[in-house]
Parts: C-alpha cells; sequence; structure tokens
C-alpha cells in the first residue's frame, strides 16, 4: 500500500470539504496472458496488482458533485441531477459514467465530493481507468448503502467506459480490480463470468514490468477497429456456423475452412484471438504442474501473435520484448495491456532481475533516447475500503 498518497489523498479531501472522508484502494492489474480476448467473450488470466488509485469520499449535503484528479490538478463539477460527458476533462467521464450507470440500475445517489490520487502508470496497460470506475463504484455503494452485489459493480463499470469514454473495452480489466485476490491470478470466462483463483507460485522467477513510457489512449487508437474487425469475422462464420456467437466459439479448423472469403485483415485478427483462447488454457496447465519453460514459450509466442497478426505493437515495445526473450535471464517476455505503447511482462530468473533492468535501460536509452520505468509485481487484492 503506498501510505503517501493514501494521506495525501484523506487530507487534501479534509482540507477542502472539512469532513472526515471514507476510502478505496481501487487496483491496477497485469495480465499473465489473454490480449484482446475478453470482447470476444473468451478467456484471460489477469491479477490485481498493489499500484492502485487511492480515492476520499463523502456526501456533500446537496445534489452538487465535486471531483478531484490530485495526479491531473484539476477540478470538476456537475449536479447529480443534469450531467453529461466532457470533452474538457475526459478524466471526470470515468466517474460520471458509473453514476450514470448507478442510476440506471433504479438506485438513488445524492451530491457527493471526491479527491483522487494514484500510483497506477496511466497508459502502461496496467488499467488504471478500470481502477478508478471499480474505486468509484465500490465508494458509492459503500457511501450510499446500496447493496451492489460485486459482479454487478463489475458490468457498471464497464458500462460507464462504453457510455461515457466511448471504449467498447472487454470486462476484464474492471474483474480483475475488483475481484482481484492476493498471490492468485484470476482465470475468467468473459462470457459466463465464471472465474477461477490460481496460485501464482514461481519459486526461482519474478515477474517484471517494463513500462515504455510510450503511452496510448484507447479511445484514439485502433482498439475500437479491432473489435469490429473481429465481428466482421464472426459474421461470415455465423452463416456457415450457426451456434457461433463469438470468437470464442470458433475453431482454427473453422475458420481456416473460410479463409478464402475473408480478408486477410480479419483473418489475421480472427486467428490470433483464437489461439490467444487456447494459450491462456495452456498457461493455466502449465501454471499448476510447475512448468516454468512453457510459461516463457506461451509469452514469447503471444508476442510475436500481437506483433504481426493483431498488430497492437510498436517498435519501442517489439525491441524491449526480442531484448528479454534474447536473453538466457529470461524465461519469457511480451507486450502487456491493449496495444500501441504501455509495458512489457518479463518472467525473469530471480537475482538477475537488477541486471536484466540496467541491460534492457541502457539499450532502450540508446535505441530510442527515452528511458524505461521498472516495476515491482505484487498480486493484490481487489477493491477493499481502507
Amino acid at each position: 500500500m503506498n501510505e503517501k498518497i493514501l494521506n495525501e489523498v484523506k487530507s487534501s479531501f479534509e482540507q477542502r470539504f472539512g469532513v472526515e472522508p471514507i476510502v478505496i484502494k481501487a487496483p491496477g492489474r497485469i495480465n499473465l496472458i489473454g490480449e484482446h480476448t475478453d470482447y470476444n467473450n473468451g478467456f484471460v488470466l489477469p491479477a490485481a496488482v498493489d499500484q492502485a488509485i487511492y480515492l476520499a469520499v463523502a456526501k456533500s449535503g446537496s445534489s452538487e458533485s465535486t471531483l478531484v484528479s490530485l495526479d491531473m490538478d484539476q477540478t470538476y463539477e456537475f449536479s447529480i441531477n443534469d450531467f453529461q460527458p466532457t470533452k474538457e476533462k475526459p478524466w471526470a467521464n470515468y466517474l460520471m459514467g458509473v453514476v450514470a450507470e448507478i442510476q440506471k440500475s433504479g438506485r438513488e445517489v445524492s451530491g457527493f465530493n471526491i479527491v483522487f490520487s494514484g500510483d497506477v502508470p496511466q497508459g502502461s496497460g496496467m488499467s488504471s481507468s478500470a481502477a478508478l470506475e471499480c474505486g468509484t463504484c465500490f465508494a458509492l455503494n459503500e457511501l450510499f448503502e446500496l447493496s451492489i452485489p460485486k459482479v454487478e459493480m463489475v458490468k457498471m463499470s464497464q458500462k460507464a467506459e462504453h457510455n461515457y469514454s466511448g471504449v467498447m473495452c472487454g470486462i476484464m480489466d474492471q474483474f480483475a480490480s475488483m475481484m482481484g485476490s492476493a498471490d492468485h491470478a484470476l482465470l475468467l470466462d468473459c462470457e459466463s463470468l465464471e472465474y477461477r483463483h490460481f496460485p501464482i507460485e514461481l519459486t526461482d522467477h519474478i515477474i517484471v514490468l517494463c513500462n515504455s513510457n510510450v503511452s496510448h489512449n484507447l479511445a484514439d487508437s485502433e482498439y475500437n477497429i479491432r473489435r469490429k474487425q473481429c465481428e466482421e469475422g464472426v459474421s461470415l462464420l455465423q452463416k456457415y456456423f450457426p451456434g457461433v456467437k463469438s470468437l470464442r466459439d470458433v475453431s482454427l479448423e473453422q475458420l481456416n475452412a473460410h479463409q478464402s472469403e475473408l480478408s486477410d485483415v480479419v483473418y489475421k485478427r480472427c486467428k490470433y484471438v483464437i489461439e490467444e483462447n487456447e494459450r491462456v488454457m495452456s498457461m493455466t496447465k502449465a501454471m499448476e504442474a510447475g512448468e516454468i519453460d512453457s510459461l516463457g514459450e506461451i509469452l514469447t509466442i503471444a508476442q510475436e501473435g500481437m506483433r504481426s497478426e493483431y498488430e497492437i505493437s510498436c517498435p519501442e515495445i517489439d525491441f524491449m520484448a526480442d531484448f528479454a526473450n534474447n536473453r538466457e535471464d529470461v524465461v519469457g517476455a511480451r507486450m502487456m495491456g491493449g496495444g500501441f505503447g504501455g509495458c512489457t511482462i518479463n518472467l525473469v530468473n530471480k537475482g538477475s532481475e537488477d541486471q536484466f533492468i540496467s541491460e534492457l535501460s541502457a539499450a532502450y536509452k540508446e535505441q530510442f533516447n527515452k528511458e524505461i520505468t521498472p516495476i515491482k509485481v505484487v498480486i493484490s487484492d481487489g477493491v477493499k475500503r481502507i
């Protein structure tokens, strides 16, 4: 827990509003494997991490609400009875979107004040937006005693991003932030929302994230285009296989049988998703069996799929992943997150992580004149009240 940020959020709230707030910690997440499978109703293997958004919240006593982002050094005010998405301060949409979804459910909230800050790097692929949405939903649920079940809060947080921020994200990020468990990964079926916690036991290895500090904005990137391309493939395959509702239901054999009817781009997108689902299941089996080399191989193959088939990588990430995958002290590495920047996730021999970080940093600086930011991974619990 980041006590410094926690204390800053709480004291800033008290100084500004003069009352004692409730305080919520909402974690970011890593994803071991399963990128862009969630909106295709597939499987993912994320885990909540200690980097988090901290939120202090209390009732305002009126219909007016004030949102304060310490990191942005910005404030946004709105009436609980009349609000809509804003282009002026887009970060406020994540919070207002949650309020809108709570209201749609028939539950009532009055005005509130909220101050937040965090140490989840923005644009890093660690889902700072999902942490903010889930933290806001959890905070309002506590504040107004709404008794919203956790899975429903996950769905509300996802819809907030769809309807107020314009990103048609899957449900993985919000689910991991809300439902994470310390020292465990979360195998999630994004169709049924059935989930199972897997112990993360790496023994002689450690997970190291390296932030490229190349940030992306999913709403402005090709994220939504990828989703439409997948839907185009499903639409064609449904003509031949009526039981197909998403790429989750498609086998590689079925896809290959109708490859000639798909554009090259749509075929590559579909192929990647089908194989990525298979990689998720392979990784859970390798984790259970303690087969570390298999984990590394899966990461390495996934990286090539994101680069050449789903085409969501970038030169900086490719350089970092290739650098790692050519080292004997790294079992495997790949890009993590929505794409076009962010972090690589690296499975490194324990004890050699400092040397790996140092040498990658130097090579990256020489190649791009940019710094990487290494991030220590501690697998944590999901959203909670402090």
